[in-house]
């Protein structure tokens, strides 16, 4: 008896100490953590062009580089593409419940050149007027071969809906991009939110530009083609290169990765909306105009005010250049996008901000700097209840290694930050929490190391009252542990 009184006591005291030191650590920035954890350096170099991952499918003119996205603004649509590499065939999709394939579907084709590249044939098909919650069988026939996949629908749009988000940036094929897709694919998420720079094929020259889109195709497929990968592009998509002819930004990226802006009124494929299970998600271009009266801020302007938070209360914004990033990698490069957007993104109570980018982790507390002005104001960032999260996941894996120096001291706004590869997760439970981590791939093995509650910041302010009555929830909550663990 006397060992289950120590027992308890002593669990007690831990309990107590883990809740203040919590406190401590939303309550001072200081507390932010700089991970000292050194991983064994694996090669950033390009996988070989004739290794497993980038095999070509059997037969003539087989169907390659599957991939879909979302094809709608609700989710009752996807967009299924591919390449056949020698000639066109045909642009159908059969679909249905079952593999008896009951429906069919006819998309368009093209192709495009790059230097002295051509590409093969890019199919891209609309599969709409879909059920929700449902499994669908697809099959794509090039004429002389065939191949066959399945993806799932996002159950119909619902504040309560569970469902769960994996975030993906900076990927890459190399071996840890390897690990990173591998991990990813054993994560349980339904769904990819890509913040940018997929391929890195702009790190070569000539035709091989165009090889190295194609192998990343083939590398993505085994997770792209059955479950919806939501793109954004970076700046390894723009590929401007003059001495090679080449000065049509976005060239590759626009014809192989198609996105459904017209369903959200957006008048360019780089920036969009999409509602998912209880998500509204925003996508926006680093890369494209965005100051006052651009397209793209005039469209931004209108999608927020079309939120519903009623419907959707969670809201997710994805770029590729983060706003707040206290690495020496691309520091204050976001700046410019900062000043324009963040007071709608804080007025607006959006939740988290994820980006890439910059080839490390990183993630922020709730802060912004809305009240800064160049003839006047405070000039440093403060805690905002309405702002965002600030999360940085450019850390897919690829050759151009990680980035490892991060600026010292840690700014006060800064939560966590480690120099490793991997991928995160988002599991929304329902319409005011939802689970985030982020997975450190460690010399081929997921570490999970980062990890917290997010809590839906305009649910609470409309339903839980005032920051005092946020305040004494809070010592209830201790108060709840104290009774737990007094009950052992």
């Amino acid at each position: 008896m006397s060992k289950v009184v120590e027992t308890r006591s002593m669990l007690l005291q831990v309990l107590i100490l883990v809740f203040f030191f919590f406190s401590a650590f939303v309550k001072n920035g200081n507390a932010g953590i700089t991970s000292t954890f050194i991983r064994s350096e694996w090669p950033s170099n390009d996988i070989p062009l004739d290794n497993e991952v980038f095999e070509v499918p059997k037969g003539h003119n087989a169907p390659q580089q599957v991939h879909i996205t979302q094809g709608d603004y609700n989710g009752k649509a996807v967009i299924i593409s591919w390449v056949t590499p020698d000639e066109p065939g045909t642009s159908k999709v059969q679909y249905g419940v079952s593999k008896n394939y009951d429906f069919t579907a006819e998309g368009t084709v093209r192709n495009y050149t790059f230097y002295n590249y051509t590409s093969g044939y890019i199919h891209q098909c609309l599969v709409d007027g879909l059920e929700y919650d449902t499994k669908y069988y697809y099959k794509i026939d090039s004429g002389d071969s065939y191949r066959e996949f399945w993806f799932q629908t996002p159950p119909k749009i619902n504040p309560d809906i569970a469902y769960k988000f994996g975030i993906i940036g900076d990927l890459g094929q190399t071996y840890n991009s390897l690990s990173t897709l591998e991990h990813y694919m054993q994560s349980g998420a339904q769904a990819v939110l890509f913040v940018g720079d997929l391929a890195y094929a702009d790190r070569y020259m000539y035709n091989d530009v165009g090889i190295r889109w194609d192998t990343w195709g083939r590398f993505v497929e085994r997770s792209a083609a059955y479950q919806p990968w939501m793109w954004s592009a970076g700046n390894h998509e723009i590929e401007y290169m003059p001495d090679m002819g080449e000065v049509i930004p976005f060239k590759s990226y626009l014809n192989r990765y198609p996105t459904p802006h017209l369903a959200s009124k957006s008048s360019s494929p780089l920036w969009y909306a999409i509602r998912r299970a209880s998500a509204h998600i925003i996508v926006l271009s680093s890369y494209s105009p965005f100051v006052k009266y651009t397209p793209q801020w005039e469209w931004l302007r209108k999608e927020l005010k079309r939120v519903d938070r009623e419907k959707t209360p969670w809201l997710i914004v994805l770029m590729h250049v983060p706003i707040y990033n206290s690495n020496e990698a691309h520091f204050m490069e976001g700046e410019s996008m900062r000043a324009v957007f963040e007071e709608w993104f804080v007025h607006y109570k959006v939740d988290v901000i994820f980006a890439g980018h910059v080839h490390a982790y990183e993630r922020s507390y709730r802060i912004s700097n809305i009240h800064y002005n160049v003839s006047g104001g405070d000039c440093y960032p403060v805690a905002d209840k309405s702002a965002p999260v600030y999360i940085t996941v450019g850390d897919g894996g690829n050759q151009e290694g990680l980035a490892e120096r991060f600026r010292d001291p840690q700014p006060d706004y800064s939560a966590f930050r480690e120099a490793s590869y991997g991928h995160s997760t988002l599991e929304i439970k329902n319409k005011t929490h939802a689970l985030y981590h982020w997975n450190r791939n460690d010399d081929g093995k997921k570490v999970s190391t980062d990890a917290f509650v997010l809590h839906n910041q305009h649910w609470l302010y409309l339903h839980r009252g005032s920051n005092l009555r946020r305040r004494k929830l809070k010592k209830h909550h201790l108060r709840r542990v104290v009774d737990w663990a007094s009950s052992f």
